[in-house]
This record gives structure tokens, sequence and C-alpha cells, in this order.
């Protein structure tokens, strides 16, 4: 079944990415001022390709919950790459994600097409000029998303978090709002879609290219203000809200 669906789901993969040129078209000025309900004509074809991207791999999506409009701080938990094209599939995102990641193939690019900001973990001068640029896109009223996890850790659950990123929160008045990313089959967690032990990035690619369909489950969470808040309690408040949604209506 693997070979049989590689088969199919590649050649699936390479047409999408022939309508890459169609997606970049509709950020072109004056497109992105075309409306459909509300949304721009550049979100509705970046969540369509992305979303298609994911659907190519298996997934299908399901949402709860509303992203909140204006200047937030999504903070959501990290178990695989296509965690990207996932979120990026919801809306606008401005991920700020490590910079190995600008150099994966499809990955990299979803992240450099959808803005996202690109940190040298363990640079401090990286750091400070990632909180610059974060806090400026949410002093503008946009969105800015972290995985503050800080990588795809080995392990089940949720990871603990890394308080630094939620300084551009606390300080520029934006909200937090916590988003519950997993992976299910069968009524269980799926775990076998973030990297093997030894696993390079092109492998861990086509193994999840040839997986059977699974849900892909994404719980936007409710919303609460950090203006002035420390940002370990920030970062705190956010870990607890998404570990007690992770496991929340799974069997054992």
């Amino acid at each position: 079944m693997n070979s049989l669906r590689l088969i199919y789901r590649l050649p699936l993969l390479l047409l999408q990415l022939l309508a890459l040129p169609l997606a970049l078209l509709a950020s072109v000025p004056p497109l992105p001022r075309l409306k459909l309900a509300g949304r721009g004509l550049d979100q509705i074809m970046e969540s369509w390709w992305t979303a298609t991207v994911c659907r190519i791999f298996g997934l299908r999506i399901v949402t709860t919950g509303q992203l909140r409009d204006g200047a937030s701080l999504v903070v959501a938990n990290h178990i695989s790459w296509i965690d990207i094209p996932l979120l990026y599939s919801l809306g606008p995102m401005g991920f700020v994600a490590k910079a190995e990641i600008d150099g994966w193939p499809l990955a990299g690019f979803i992240a450099r097409f959808g803005g996202s900001l690109f940190h040298d973990r363990g640079s401090h001068d990286s750091a400070r000029t990632v909180l610059a640029a974060m806090m400026e896109r949410l002093e503008q009223g946009r969105r800015v998303t972290i995985f503050p996890e800080g990588g795809i850790l080995p392990g089940n659950g949720v990871k603990p978090f890394h308080a630094r990123m939620f300084a551009a929160a606390a300080d520029s008045g934006a909200v937090v709002q916590p988003l519950m990313l997993r992976y299910v089959k069968d009524g269980r967690h799926y775990r076998d879609i973030g990297f093997r032990p030894g696993e390079s990035f092109m492998a861990n690619f086509f193994r999840l290219l040839t997986q059977p369909v699974r849900l892909a489950e994404v719980a936007i969470l409710e919303p609460f203000e950090a203006a002035g808040q420390p940002r370990k309690e920030l970062a705190k408040a956010a870990q607890t809200a998404i570990a007690e949604a992770f496991n929340e209506g799974l069997l054992p």
C-alpha cells in the first residue's frame, strides 16, 4: 500500500507545485485587495495551496475554535514539519521558525512564502532581531506564530515552553492565543509522524507521503491578555491550556 500511495500522491504533489505561481500571483498588488467573504485573494490562495498539500500527504484537517483577528501571538505545540503548511492553511501566520527550516525542501519554501522570521537558536543577536521584528508586526495589528517548545523534540505529549518570545506579546499589548495540534488515527494519537531517531528530513518527507489517511486536529483555544504580564507566566498558561486539550476526547 505504501508504494501505491507514493505512485498517485507524488504526481499530485508535483502538480500542486506547478500551481504555486497562481498562489504567488495573488500576492501581487492590486490583487490582495480583492476580497471574498472578508478575506483577501492572497489569503484565500495561500490557504487553498497549503491545505491541498496537507491533503496530498493524507491529512484530513478538523478545526475547532477561531483565530482572533488583529494583533495576537499564536502559540502552538510542535510535532512535525508538516505543522507549518497545516497552520498556514488556517490563515496568515507569520511564523518564527528555526533557521534550519529555511533549507528544507517544500517546508522551507512554504515558510518563506508565508513571511516567516528565521531564528538561529542559541544566538542572542538573532533572538533580539527576531523579537524586534515580532514587536513590529504585532504593533501593526498582525498575527505572529511561535512553537515555544523550541523545536521538534523526541517523546510524546506537550513539552515545556520557553518563555523568551512571549516578551513580544507582553511588551506590545497583543493577546496570546494557544493552539493545540495533534494527529489522530482510530481515536488515538498517531505518533509516527515526527522524526524517528536518526531520520533525515527527506526520509521523513517520503515516509509521510506514503502513510495512510489520518486526522490533523487543530483546537484554537481562547486568547488571553498579555500586556504587562511576566513572560514565564504567559508561557506556563499557554502550555497548560494546550496540554489539557492534547489528550481530551481520545482513547488512552
